[in-house]
């Protein structure tokens, strides 16, 4: 059973003449027929009487109509759906986010990835490094925006965004408002709030060990926001990548010596040829993530 004959049917169905039937399909009088009896071969029994001049469905016909309808309608919504995502017009794409990426640099390049391609429907998730790795090995997720501490492994195609600082955050008015930057032994002592997220944190724990700086966790939370929030409540201190800072009231100075940073990257796996995922990988290697 081929599409076209399908597609005769449906329309000498509702003509019932084969004459219209043939001009609507802009084919040859003959050539419907003949399409009409190869169907009519196939399925076993007339579809269709003439009774002087008039055409009509016979039972059989009546019966597969139906039928002829939901294949014809489908086949044509995959074609719609096919085109539409080439054309990426209604492409979904998924997104995980690392827990700990702000949105400062990341929002105003999805806002341009948006403008640049409107059809594109852009899910994000947040989630830590190894559970979004699953779930784009797993096929859940199309892109990772994600600050590995090594390059992923040959299984995917990773693009550099931006390196991002750590700074340490704190209350106004607290006594490192003073100073240009902080050294990692200025916080010994301090009240600090644990940030249990952090992909540094055993870095960072093992240097405070190594240099005998003594922090204080007064309180521990996996939420970025928390973090913050208690910060502002004057509950310690933190160590916060730069632009991952997100709640108003917040001081914060460069950490030196030692100074830490992270490469925040665009990960797929290699070999994804989805439109919507070469799209995104090659605008964010072009963009300017920095000012």
């Amino acid at each position: 059973m081929e599409m076209h004959q399908i597609r005769y049917f449906l329309a000498l169905s509702e003509a019932l003449s084969f004459s219209r039937a043939a001009e609507q399909c802009h084919v040859s009088q003959p050539s419907l027929t003949q399409a009409i009896k190869k169907l009519e071969e196939e399925l076993g029994g007339a579809l269709f009487t003439r009774e002087r001049g008039q055409v009509r469905l016979t039972e059989l016909g009546v019966t597969v109509r139906p039928n002829l309808e939901l294949v014809y309608n489908q086949v044509q919504q995959a074609k719609t759906n096919a085109n539409h995502y080439l054309k990426l017009e209604k492409t979904p794409l998924r997104i995980g986010v690392m827990v700990t990426v702000g949105p400062l640099c990341l929002a105003p390049f999805l806002a341009h990835f948006k403008r640049e391609f409107p059809g594109v429907e852009v899910e994000l998730h947040e989630g830590g490094l190894a559970e979004l790795l699953k779930r784009l090995e797993g096929g859940a997720l199309d892109v990772l925006v994600a600050a590995p501490l090594e390059e992923p492994g040959d299984g995917y195609l990773t693009v550099p965004l931006y390196s991002e600082p750590y700074v340490v955050i704190f209350h106004p008015g607290h006594r490192f408002e003073m100073q240009k930057t902080i050294r990692l032994v200025d916080m010994s002592g301090e009240a600090y709030v644990d940030r249990l997220s952090c992909e540094l944190r055993d870095t960072v724990m093992a240097v405070c060990e190594e240099k005998k700086v003594e922090l204080y966790a007064t309180y521990r939370s996996e939420r970025e926001d928390w973090v913050q929030g208690m910060v502002v409540a004057r509950m310690g201190v933190a160590f916060m990548p730069e632009f991952s800072i997100v709640v108003d009231g917040l001081a914060h100075r460069p950490l030196v010596e030692p100074q830490v940073s992270r490469l925040v990257r665009a990960i797929a796996l290699a070999g994804n040829a989805e439109p919507g995922v070469k799209a995104l990988l090659n605008e964010a290697a072009q963009w300017r993530w920095l000012p």
